[in-house]
């Protein structure tokens, strides 16, 4: 049994196929196989079994795929903190992001960190979910995530950042354009520009609104906030959307940004496998962030 056996395990149980994994290795199917019918010689148990699309683990696989996970995870983790030690101030910061983070959440903060670090690389990934983002942290392929907020998941440490207020977007020409604020009443059936109903900051919208008894209807679905202001700025529709960094000041421009304070914000911050396991430069990387939105904060009274 070898590390190159479990980490192959690991790779199908996740992906349900041979196949696939093979794809990804650059290698043969029979050869990602025998990966898996080592360790079920070392174990004297079947790992996988063949189902009518790819393979699931049985349950002595699933036994073994939560262990080999936790301990290569760990092995990682001390791999890259030895690394960091012989590097001194160089290594890597391995980020996980959306497709607005960087732009609203960090611009500032990767300059300074570059600053202060100029030996240290990071490397930027966007991740489409907060299930892929956990998914990498835990098998060790990525230091931190920015996320959305949202219930406590096995194995991952979440850490607030932020709390971002919630403002309505329309058009300059839109009736509700001139108002300086909404009462949470005002958005009862209102037809919004939406993220997918599943997303992490849809679902915190909608908790946010069922809290005030308020439920909103949707005409247009989109993939990130950034493309719901240039659509309700094209006219094309009006966004509740929460109040990011760089936006322009309400009543500038063909955008009108109208709060919403009775909505309960939109909380966002990292993700990790382990605080206490972070190597200097990420955990660095993570309070440079934190410092910078604590300063957008304290400074919001001119912008959302």
């Amino acid at each position: 049994m070898t590390l190159d056996d479990l980490r192959v395990f690991v790779a199908v149980c996740r992906a349900g196929s041979l196949s696939a994994v093979a794809r990804e290795l650059g290698c043969t199917q029979s050869a990602v196989s025998q990966h898996v019918k080592r360790l079920e010689r070392e174990t004297g148990v079947a790992l996988l079994e063949r189902q009518a699309r790819g393979v699931a683990a049985t349950a002595a696989g699933r036994v073994l795929e939560a262990a080999a996970t936790e301990g290569l995870s760990g092995l990682d983790l001390a791999l890259r903190q030895l690394r960091d030690l012989v590097d001194g101030e160089s290594g890597y910061v391995r980020v996980a992001t959306g497709a607005t983070t960087v732009r609203h959440f960090m611009s500032d903060a990767v300059v300074e960190f570059r600053r202060r670090h100029p030996k240290v690389n990071l490397e930027f990934r966007t991740v489409s979910s907060g299930r892929g983002s956990f998914e990498a942290l835990t098998d060790g392929t990525l230091d931190l995530a920015w996320i959305t907020l949202g219930p406590p998941a096995r194995g991952i440490e979440q850490r607030a950042v932020a709390e971002l207020p919630w403002v309505l977007a329309v058009r300059e020409d839109d009736p509700l354009a001139g108002r300086e604020s909404l009462a949470a009443g005002e958005l009862e059936g209102l037809r919004v520009i939406r993220l997918p109903p599943n997303s992490a900051s849809a679902l915190q919208l909608d908790a946010a609104c069922e809290e005030l008894g308020v439920r909103l209807g949707g005409d247009t679905s989109i993939a990130d906030w950034d493309t719901a202001l240039l659509l309700a700025e094209l006219g094309v529709g009006r966004a509740v959307v929460p109040a990011l960094s760089g936006l322009a000041v309400p009543g500038e421009g063909a955008l009108r940004l109208i709060p919403v304070p009775a909505l309960r914000g939109l909380r966002v911050g990292w993700a990790v496998r382990r605080w206490d396991a972070l190597s200097p430069a990420a955990r660095a990387f993570a309070d440079t962030v934190a410092e910078g939105r604590g300063r957008a904060a304290g400074s919001s009274c001119a912008r959302p």
